[in-house]
């Protein structure tokens, strides 16, 4: 009888330590995607303004131009 209650008693136990597994798991990719996200609009930003400051030199070098 003894026996059989340390069995029940580590599956019982055993089974949650699977599924606390599983929600580290889950809240890892959760994490690993917030972090992608945010690395994906700092280099949109990054891209943006990039692409201002190179639209705001043709500017002025179309106006250097035509001030000749």
């Amino acid at each position: 009888m003894m026996v059989c209650g340390f069995a029940v008693t580590f599956v019982a136990c055993g089974g949650k330590k699977a599924v606390d597994t599983e929600k580290l798991k889950a809240d890892s990719i959760a994490m690993a995607d917030s972090i992608a996200k945010v690395a994906a609009a700092a280099e949109a930003k990054v891209k943006a303004a990039a692409d201002s400051v190179a639209k705001a030199d043709s500017v002025a070098k179309a106006a250097s131009v035509k001030k000749k």
